[in-house]
């Protein structure tokens, strides 16, 4: 099985491996004397890595998704690692366990959905309460929401990770609604409702991509029809309670530049759309982080230009850690 992890590869640099990875990206290019090679990214549990193989006269049969068998040589272009592949195929079933593949969530995923289930049992407003409750009891939405990834490459992109998004989310927003004058429950509301519709705009397996209808549609269209559907079967559901909500999906995103229909023009809306946006980047930072150890930057040292940040960052707790083992020890002069 699985012996060589994309998070240990610094260690096996300039240095040949045989192993297992899953692809998630597959271009076929052509070379200045029109000869093609192979343009790849290999990913599994513990991150990403991008690969290239320059003769692929030798390449078995593999697509975009399949777990492949690979023989090359680890080094570094610009920095960073890479793989120069000689051999590749697809894998056979037995010869692997999809769980070394699949970037998933390090929180228990029970726990999480008892986390956000408690959250709801708290709701006072009773309409709200049987709308949220409309999509947790549903079996297919509640099995979706267990392994969905809230994005396919940026913030908490692996299986369970848009209900650890959900739920970080709930703890700021409860927190916020202690500090500011908004309706909690609504809040809360939208904190759970935002992103429903990715369960039908992401598909995951070895890899996350983009449904057909998440491409053409996205998760917010596909979110408003989804909640429109739940409220249909809802009796007495107060329209002005509907309008809110749908408000607080269409304008999650907050500006018209980043996808938003709508910006957010109440107050649970303004604080829903930037307690989203402090969580994605936080959960960034934190991969960025930890992308960077892997790619054997020591601690306390600025990564590498962070594209979704436009900008590198730097781990102020290993920074500050590094520069106090590196100062003297002062020793103080006796009183006289």
């Amino acid at each position: 099985m699985k012996e060589i992890f994309i998070a240990d590869l610094a260690k096996y640099d300039n240095s040949s491996i045989t192993g297992y990875f899953a692809v998630s990206s597959k271009q076929v290019r052509t070379k200045k004397d029109t000869t093609r090679y192979f343009a790849l990214t290999f990913a599994d549990r513990t991150g990403s890595i991008e690969a290239r193989m320059w003769d692929t006269d030798g390449a078995g049969e593999f697509s975009t998704g399949d777990v492949v068998k690979v023989r090359g040589q680890v080094s570094r272009y610009q920095e960073k690692l890479q793989i120069n592949v000689d051999r590749i195929r697809a894998a056979e079933p037995g010869e692997f366990q999809l769980g070394d593949f699949v970037p998933q969530t390090e929180r228990n995923v029970d726990e999480l959905w008892a986390e956000l289930n408690g959250y709801v049992s708290t709701f006072t407003e009773p309409h709200l309460q049987a709308l949220v409750r409309a999509f947790l009891d549903d079996p297919e939405i509640a099995a979706a929401f267990r392994e969905a990834p809230a994005a396919k490459s940026m913030h908490h992109a692996w299986i369970g990770g848009l209900l650890e998004h959900v739920v970080s989310l709930l703890g700021i927003c409860e927190l916020s609604a202690k500090h500011y004058p908004v309706h909690r429950d609504l809040l809360l509301t939208g904190a759970i409702l935002h992103d429903i519709g990715k369960l039908h705009e992401l598909r995951w397996g070895t890899s996350f991509e983009y449904t057909v209808s998440g491409q053409l549609l996205g998760h917010i269209t596909m979110g408003i029809s989804m909640i429109e559907r739940k409220l249909a079967a809802l009796e007495d559901f107060p329209p002005e309670l509907r309008l809110l909500v749908e408000h607080m999906v269409l304008s999650h995103h907050g500006k018209y530049e980043f996808g938003s229909p709508k910006l957010p023009m109440i107050p649970e809306a303004i604080l829903l759309h930037y307690l989203d946006d402090m969580d994605a980047k936080m959960q960034t930072v934190a991969n960025e982080f930890a992308r960077s150890a892997a790619a054997g930057r020591g601690p306390g040292d600025v990564t590498d230009w962070v594209r979704s940040m436009d900008r590198p960052l730097l781990n102020t707790t290993a920074f500050l850690d590094k520069h106090a083992q590196n100062r003297p020890l002062e020793v103080a002069e006796p009183e006289e």
